[in-house]
């Protein structure tokens, strides 16, 4: 039995055409489609995430520096993913839900200086539970 090339022939009709190549064309990536991910902590400065060579956990200041960045760059969102102290955890993770919690505040210090960036929130409850 001899195998033959799959398949015999290919036809190309949507590629005959500029409109239509443009219409099935896969992606055309820009940075209308980038969310930055921001890792945050309430402690200042600058701080190594060692899972993650390259990517720091942000502070208040260094959060607020790179939403600036962000619209620079004309990204329209970033995403905030909190690191809450040992102090902040609990087993019905309360401190999500504090109106004066580190995302909280994050997402209205954020607003409040850059309202046309778009802002996204980690809903997992993870960070806040004594359990992880």
């Amino acid at each position: 039995m001899t195998h033959q090339q799959f398949p015999t022939t290919r036809k190309r009709r949507l590629r005959k055409h500029t409109f239509s190549r443009r219409l099935a064309r896969e992606h055309q990536l820009n940075t209308d489609d980038l969310i930055w991910p921001l890792f945050i902590t309430d402690y200042s400065g600058l701080e190594d995430i060692s899972t993650m060579p390259g990517v720091p956990r942000r502070g208040p200041e260094e959060l607020l520096w790179a939403a600036e960045q962000a619209l620079e760059l004309e990204i329209p969102a970033i995403m905030l993913f909190p690191v809450v102290g040992e102090d902040g955890k609990s087993e019905v993770a309360t401190e999500a839900y504090n109106p004066e919690g580190l995302v909280q505040r994050s997402v209205r210090a954020i607003k409040e200086r850059f309202p046309e960036l778009g802002v996204m929130t980690d809903v997992a409850l993870d960070p806040y539970t004594a359990t992880g």
